[in-house]
């Protein structure tokens, strides 16, 4: 190869070096333009963990479901063994009729207290009627002997009947208050036990409660995510059993730098693309911002560093989305949020909604 054919070779390579890196700059000049009204940020979908656990402890009797089966609001997803619960339900049972036997017998005696207080309150009447009668009597008596006309022996026997009559009257009626003291406390008998009866009523109640409790439900519709114990282990109140993701809170956490994070509000619309589907097109709506900055440096901050300063956002999927396709929702996948800095410039076509069929 000749000088100058060497020379122009070195200039023809250099002029195809330039024009390759003049095509790149234009390339990315012209995605710039085409995209200034974006802004983005990488993030991961994530939803809302359900710990469904036992509220008191004992022994897991069966796990009714498998990692990655799908429950709804309400389906037992687990049993604890009750066989302690039945036994002591059985024993309140047991209780509550020998309680409730005692309460018919407290209201037999209240009956017969009462029936008891009616007649000495009959008797009283009666006495009181007699003793009338023989003060009557006496009256006619004195009225008599004053005119001499019967013998003082018989105005004594007078007398004396009314006193009698009057005595007995007294004692009918201590009888009369006796009979309604025992209707007091034959009452008061009757509410203790019924009292006692009500008492084991709610134990009976608090038992079939915890018995109720006993089968695990699922708070809401999901996904079991996976089991935290297995059947037949002992676990404490309040110990976990699964662990559920609730399939109609889904959404994607990411951050954008002090500048971006401020141009952005509630309820702003939001374009997600997952990088295991990159084809699709997920509409979202900004329902969180965080007030603090997730990295603050630590001396005095100066405009370069406020600018580093990293504002935590969550772009949440609609419900009715999720209801569609909850069999498709993954939680972990990584992907990018875009948000749009003016709200009145259409989304670009390749941020349009595209959803799987």
């Amino acid at each position: 190869m000749t000088a100058q054919q060497k020379k122009w070779f070195a200039r023809t390579a250099g002029a195809l070096v330039i024009a390759v890196f003049a095509s790149g700059a234009w390339q990315k000049y012209d995605a710039s333009r085409k995209d200034d009204n974006l802004i983005s940020g990488n993030g991961r979908l994530e939803a809302v963990e359900i710990h469904v656990a036992a509220r008191m402890p004992g022994r897991i009797k069966d796990i009714l479901v498998k990692e990655g089966d799908f429950v709804t609001a309400g389906q037992v997803v687990a049993l604890m063994d009750t066989e302690v619960l039945d036994a002591q339900r059985r024993e309140a049972e047991a209780n509550l009729q020998r309680v409730q036997n005692s309460v018919g017998n407290a209201q037999s005696q209240l009956a017969q207290r009462v029936a008891e207080e009616k007649a000495a309150l009959a008797v009283v009447v009666q006495r009181e009627a007699e003793l009338d009668v023989a003060k009557k009597h006496l009256e006619r008596s004195e009225i008599l002997a004053s005119r001499g006309m019967i013998a003082v022996q018989a105005l004594d026997d007078d007398r004396a009947a009314v006193q009698r009559a009057q005595a007995v009257y007294i004692a009918s009626q201590a009888q009369a208050k006796a009979a309604e003291a025992s209707v007091a406390t034959a009452r008061s008998k009757v509410l203790e036990e019924q009292s006692a009866e009500k008492a084991v009523k709610e134990t009976i109640r608090r038992i079939q409660a915890d018995i109720n409790d006993s089968a695990l439900k699922a708070p809401r519709d999901g996904r079991v995510q996976f089991k935290v114990a297995q059947p037949f282990e002992v676990v404490g109140a309040g110990g976990q059993v699964l662990s559920l993701i609730d399939l109609s809170d889904v959404y994607m956490t990411f951050f954008l730098p002090t500048a971006a994070a401020g141009r952005v509000a509630l309820g702003t619309e939001v374009r997600l693309v997952l990088d295991a589907a990159p084809r699709y097109v997920i509409p979202a709506k900004a329902s969180f911002i965080a007030d603090v900055a997730q990295f603050t440096p630590k001396s005095v901050e100066t405009a370069n560093e406020r600018e580093k300063l990293m504002f935590r956002i969550r772009a949440q999927i609609p419900v009715e989305l999720l209801r569609k396709h909850r069999t498709q929702v993954k939680t972990g996948l990584p992907g990018v949020a875009y948000l749009r800095l003016d709200s009145r410039k259409p989304w670009p076509a390749h941020l349009q909604v595209k959803l799987p069929q």
